[in-house]
């Protein structure tokens, strides 16, 4: 473990330490968990390129949508007390849904054009990410609602922010966008409670993950990391970015904060079945159920095209390769480059979070950075190192 341990700072250092900023970010912290415990943790750098503050482990993330494995874990709580049916049409549980019709495009006047849709949206498309629902910077239809409609960007965490149209009649394709900010709406409608409330109760008390709110505390405030924006040429800006800390709604699909070591604690319950440190979350059965891949053959995790160079460059992971989708992870069908399995779990937030979950192999492990655009290659390449070193470990 020494040996590991040492390879995996040096990852770390060498990343916040570069001599060329457009090859280095500002910090990291990574954790690598197994079933029975933590087997690395680490962090280096600085909190801000505008301050001195060191990034240390306890530091607080904006998690974006590394939040949206969370709210599917509070659906499944749901089903699994009989209290959701994901293939009844989700306007049985937030009405406002069954509103939403699909974008036919623009007129003359750069007007939306919609139409009703056909097919109900139901739970289990939001959970697959193939109700419709996109985001701005991934679709130029929606980028274009933004600019002409005046339709409101779910940074904001509004309510109006999540009326857009749907890209496609529902079920009929996978696409990435505002699906479980929808979902924790369900999960709000059955629970009578906020979302935050919800995962503070059901998930983060089990888990022991003491510092993960969508309202950071005054300590966690105090540890936040800064989000950086990467300009032209490779210089780090910080942004001032801070979610809304009393937002309208508890976005289910990016509002939370958390640490890496919480955060950690999360896919550890993954890695045991559904069982935490102070109690269970799910039942196993459930968990064995939710690992699957539940797109089918015809459909497939594509490739997020990106519309707005500040948000996000074009992403995927492991190109070539062929991606399904879970509740709520992406499953890799093939062997990846890096030594993850087949079969494994993983997922990312917009300002340069990552992670897997590799249950066959019992271990999981999350990046953590605070850089935009997503897919920043720094970042990203410093993460496909560390989890390599990972399983060059084994």
């Amino acid at each position: 473990m020494t040996d590991l341990t040492t390879t995996l700072d040096a990852v770390l250092t060498g990343i916040t330490t570069a001599p060329d900023e457009g090859n280095r970010v500002p910090g990291v912290v990574a954790v690598v968990t197994r079933g029975d415990g933590t087997v690395y943790e680490g962090a280096a750098g600085v909190r801000s390129t505008a301050a001195d503050a060191p990034m240390t482990t306890d530091t607080v993330f904006a998690l974006f949508s590394t939040t949206k494995a969370i709210t599917g874990t509070t659906v499944l709580q749901c089903v699994e007390e009989g209290l959701l049916d994901l293939d009844a049409p989700a306007a049985e549980y937030v009405p406002e849904i069954g509103a939403i019709g699909v974008l036919d495009g623009f007129d003359d006047d750069g007007k939306p054009v919609v139409r009703a849709a056909r097919t109900p949206i139901t739970t289990r498309m939001l959970m697959l990410h193939t109700a419709g629902f996109g985001y701005s910077f991934f679709s130029e239809s929606y980028n274009r609602l933004l600019a002409a409609d005046g339709q409101p960007n779910v940074i904001t965490a509004s309510r109006a922010s999540l009326n857009s149209p749907l890209l496609f009649e529902p079920g009929t394709a996978w696409n990435y966008g505002s699906n479980m900010d929808w979902a924790g709406l369900v999960v709000e409608s059955i629970r009578g409670k906020r979302l935050g409330e919800v995962m503070a109760e059901r998930v983060f008390a089990p888990l022991g993950m003491g510092d993960s709110a969508f309202t950071m505390t005054p300590s966690m405030a105090a540890r936040r990391a800064e989000v950086h924006q990467r300009v032209e040429g490779g210089s780090l800006v910080p942004t001032g970015l801070v979610l809304p800390q009393e937002p309208e709604i508890h976005m289910g699909g990016h509002g939370l904060y958390s640490t890496m070591p919480d955060y950690a604690r999360f896919l550890r319950m993954w890695l045991n079945d559904g069982e935490g440190e102070h109690g269970r979350v799910l039942q196993a059965s459930t968990v064995a159920q939710a690992v699957q891949n539940g797109l089918g053959e015809n459909l497939q995790v594509t490739m997020l095209t990106g519309v707005d160079p500040t948000l996000s460059h074009d992403a995927e992971f492991f190109p070539g390769q062929r991606k399904g989708w879970s509740y709520s992870f992406m499953v890799n069908e093939e062997t990846a480059p890096t030594g993850r399995p087949a079969g494994s779990l993983g997922w990312a937030g917009l300002a340069n979070l990552y992670y897997w979950i590799d249950r066959q192999n019992d271990v999981a492990g999350i990046w953590g950075t605070q850089i935009l655009p997503f897919a920043d290659p720094t970042s990203i390449g410093g993460f496909l190192e560390f989890e390599t070193a990972v399983y060059a470990d084994r």
